[in-house]
């Protein structure tokens, strides 16, 4: 049994030592060392020999195990570095061309301003606050002092919801601006208030490269004592300064808006020529931006709040306007058309 033991180590030996791919070298592995291989067969036999026998020939054979399965993971090892080595040869490596491109996801720049512009007011102690879309006609209309019988409700022409409408809350509307959140904050957090609301707001247009039925806005409520046209000048100066990145100036005009009295029109300095006249500002150096003024009596008593004692001012302005001026966009429809050649160039 040591005899045959010991012939075949040498000829398990030399059959590893001789393979020369992974695959002759498994065959010789399940060839001596599987469940009916050679070296196994002996090993199930040592039960069968004389008990003086038995310490001597189980030992030699587990020695010969371990040195085979030693041998079996050298020579694989060997045969793997051999065949990289050979891969490498063989395959031609530029280790200075520039690796593969992978695509990443990025926001929108819809999106991304509204983050920026949020950052900007968060900065001078505004609160950011939200609305639901579908609105009653109380908040959308009422509340801002824009009764049914009111003139300013054809400047909005509105998407109305097929439903029967609330006594008091009156029929559902897609919101046609962001200032019902005024009146609801109002009425949940009362006053002194700095808040800003953006979001989505939806009007009935002929579509245009100027208009669409869905665009973003941004509004602006401040409401404490002795509170003037003067404050909202500077804020307005420094967000649209710290957006742009360079020194903007602002003006005020006349204008009408049912929900604030007085009411205005806010111009901001040409971004392009700095005021001095270009073809985008017209020659004039300045460009429309939004409206606002001091929020109405009848606004404030509808959020709660007694005009007496507070005063404040609000503004609204389109997100979707301003982004088509800050990169020069020509057509406002992109910006919503899911377009991937206009959303991947930012």
């Amino acid at each position: 049994m040591k005899e045959k033991l010991q012939n075949l180590q040498k000829t398990a030996l030399k059959e590893i030592f001789s393979a020369k791919d992974l695959k002759t070298l498994k065959e010789v592995a399940v060839a001596y060392l599987g469940k009916k291989g050679k070296l196994t067969e002996i090993l199930h036999g040592v039960k069968d020999l004389p008990a003086e026998s038995k310490p001597i020939i189980g030992k030699l054979s587990n020695e010969i195990k371990v040195e085979l399965e030693k041998a079996f993971a050298d020579k694989n090892k060997e045969i793997e570095n051999l065949e990289i080595a050979k891969s490498l040869n063989e395959e031609w490596i530029d280790l200075t061309a520039s690796g593969e491109k992978y695509e990443y996801g990025h926001l929108h720049p819809l999106t991304k301003t509204q983050h920026e512009v949020e950052n900007i007011f968060h900065g001078m102690g505004f609160m950011v606050a939200d609305g639901p879309e579908v609105e009653c006609e109380k908040y959308n209309f009422d509340d801002l002092n824009i009764p049914a019988t009111h003139p300013a409700r054809d400047m909005q022409d509105t998407f109305f919801l097929d439903k029967k409408p609330d006594v008091k809350l009156g029929k559902l509307v897609l919101r046609t601006h962001t200032s019902p959140v005024q009146v609801r904050t109002m009425l949940k957090y009362g006053a002194p208030l700095k808040i800003i609301v953006p979001g989505r707001v939806f009007r009935n247009e002929a579509l245009d490269a100027c208009h669409e039925h869905t665009f973003d806005q941004v509004e602006g409520l401040m409401i404490d004592k002795e509170i003037s046209l003067a404050h909202l000048k500077g804020v307005m100066a420094e967000f649209l300064s710290k957006l742009f990145e360079k020194e903007v100036k602002v003006r005020f005009r006349p204008g009408y808006f049912p929900f604030v009295e007085p009411g205005l029109e806010l111009d901001m300095s040409c971004t392009i020529c700095g005021g001095v006249g270009c073809k985008t500002c017209k020659h004039a150096g300045w460009l429309e931006f939004m409206g606002a003024g001091m929020v109405h009596p009848n606004v404030l008593k509808a959020g709660g709040i007694d005009p007496n004692v507070y005063q404040g001012w609000a503004f609204g302005f389109g997100l979707t306007r301003l982004i088509m001026m800050r990169y020069g966009i020509d057509d406002i429809r992109v910006l919503n058309g899911g377009d991937l050649r206009f959303v991947e160039q930012f």
